[in-house]
């Protein structure tokens, strides 16, 4: 029997998904012949560069919205003696987290969660863009440090292309093509993002309204939360 032909939707997808790689691969051409400030992916290097920097022995480390996949991973804490509190607003998703890694967890959306200021290091990556009140949260943030302890925070910024188009583009149209497209994303991708003051200037703003000190400040033009 012959097999049915795939469908215009099908179709259409492919060719979306054909586009968008042309696209990638031309990016990563363009890159090589541009400096390193101005191609570094902001993402990563926040992940494998300014947060390893600041994870010290036997801290107390909140986890914002890591959910299943926590940042520090299991080897890592063993070998720090760290202890782990994985805040998410899905109790599901801390639940599907590696068995032992969180030593505590905290059920709540960020922008109401009142902390036990315990912390030595809280890391907060790529979690405020999603949240409906990001003044809340940035009280909430300093609610759970201890005198001396630092957050550490990566957002995608509202002024962004990405994020204009995000913005405009509806929930339910923006899934369709991003699982369409990416079917692996379907997983970890999705959430609704809201992009509440999320510029430089309001995010220095809102830490000195909490009572925090902006100790450092790096811009990137790139970003890639898709990882």
């Amino acid at each position: 029997m012959p097999s049915r032909p795939p469908s215009l939707r099908a179709r259409s997808l492919a060719l979306l998904r054909k586009f968008l790689d042309s696209q990638i691969r031309l990016s990563y051409l363009v890159e090589r012949r541009l400096s390193s400030d101005l191609t570094t992916d902001g993402y990563s290097d926040f992940a494998a560069r300014i947060v390893p920097a600041y994870l010290k022995p036997a801290q107390v480390v909140y986890d914002i919205g890591g959910g299943k996949r926590p940042f520090v991973s299991a080897a890592l804490k063993a070998a720090l003696g760290l202890t782990i509190v994985g805040v998410d607003i899905s109790g599901s998703e801390l639940e599907r987290a590696p068995p032992g890694i969180y030593d505590r967890t905290i059920c709540a959306d960020v922008s109401h969660l009142r902390g036990d200021a315990d912390a030595d290091l809280l890391i907060c990556l790529a979690v405020l863009e999603h949240v409906r009140d990001v003044p809340g949260a940035f009280g909430a943030i300093a609610s759970c440090l201890k005198p001396g302890g630092r957050a550490l925070i990566f957002v995608p910024s509202r002024n962004a292309p990405f994020a204009r188009f995000n913005l405009l583009v509806p929930e339910r149209v923006k899934r369709r093509v991003l699982y369409g497209v990416f079917p692996q994303s379907r997983n970890h991708q999705g959430f609704p993002s809201y992009y509440d003051r999320c510029t430089p200037r309001e995010f220095a703003m809102l830490a000195r309204g909490a009572g925090l000190h902006v100790e450092c400040e790096k811009l990137y033009l790139t970003d890639n939360c898709s990882r």
